[in-house]
């Protein structure tokens, strides 16, 4: 139990004792059969006794009392479905069986949903881990795992997952920087796996109170603020520019180291330090201009 549900009274689901639907529904039919027999054929004749008609009457309110008792016990679960029972306000268990089902009709019902849920949350503007305002949203599957924590450890369930959810998105999301800047192991938009795993386990302590399980939790939408949403894709912009051409002066040097060597191997031509440097200077240019370099036809010797 996490720290922040210590102190507090959950309860446990338990099984309900209740019976089988379709045994209660023969006795009904059965009780309903001795009705109309009694009354067809128990009726007192005129002028009976004051006696004998209380007596037929007194009957006949006793059946129509015990058959509205049997009728109002049945109660329906479908599938992935439960019903809590409670007594005078004292839980009683929770029936999971499904089909036609029978309890004793002063005995309260309340059916609660064991399926699964599917929520996509709102767009919740929180600050990363740097201060930046940014923009996120999740979608959240959950279903209902106990249903006695579900019914009375909770005003409303439902309403409290949805509480829940924005409280764990703003929780994960402070947690990491939106983008990798200063080399962080993990961040919003680059460890997507890292970030719904701690959002679904976040969301599992605060909503273990509920009875409530998380199957899956994902972000579904991370975006700068609109605030700050120009200046970041400038700098996003520039840091791609940069890697850019790191990667092309490298490349560049590359090329120049091996054109100079293979010049010199095959004693095609003998150049001194001066000539190797315009030489560089000239492959440099061509190769990192981002411009197409104009030829220029040397008519004369190497070095005029």
């Amino acid at each position: 139990m996490s720290d922040r549900n210590k102190g507090m009274n959950i309860s446990r689901e338990r099984a309900s004792r209740t019976y089988n639907g379709y045994i209660a529904l023969l006795a009904l039919v059965v009780l309903a059969g001795l009705a109309i027999w009694f009354v067809s054929g128990g009726m007192p004749p005129y002028g009976a006794s004051k006696a004998a008609k209380l007596m037929f009457a007194g009957s006949l309110v006793g059946s129509l009392i015990a058959l509205i008792l049997v009728a109002s016990g049945f109660y329906m679960i479908q599938p992935n479905q439960a019903v809590v029972v409670t007594l005078f306000g004292e839980y009683r268990g929770s029936d999971r069986t499904e089909g036609l089902r029978w309890v004793w009709p002063w005995m309260m019902r309340k059916k609660i949903s064991a399926r699964a849920h599917n929520i996509h949350s709102e767009k919740v503007k929180i600050n990363d881990l740097r201060g930046n305002p940014i923009e996120i949203a999740c979608n959240v599957v959950w279903r209902v795992a106990d249903t006695a924590q579900a019914a009375f450890d909770v005003d409303d369930y439902k309403e409290f997952v949805n509480i829940q959810i924005e409280a764990g998105l703003r929780t994960v999301g402070a947690r990491h920087p939106y983008d990798d800047f200063d080399g962080e192991p993990n961040t919003l938009r680059g460890s997507p796996d890292v970030v719904n795993h701690e959002l679904r386990e976040e969301l599992n302590e605060r909503l273990h109170v509920a009875g409530i399980l998380v199957d899956e939790a994902g972000l579904t939408h991370l975006a700068y603020a609109p605030e700050i949403a120009g200046a970041m894709l400038r700098r996003q912009q520039a840091e791609a520019v940069i890697a850019a051409r790191s990667k092309l002066v490298m490349g560049a040097c590359s090329m120049v180291e091996m054109a100079l060597a293979k010049l010199s191997e095959d004693g095609i031509v003998d150049l001194d330090d001066e000539r190797k440097a315009a030489m560089v200077s000239n492959l440099m240019v061509v190769l990192c201009g981002e411009r197409e370099a104009q030829p220029v036809v040397n008519a004369g010797t190497l070095y005029q």
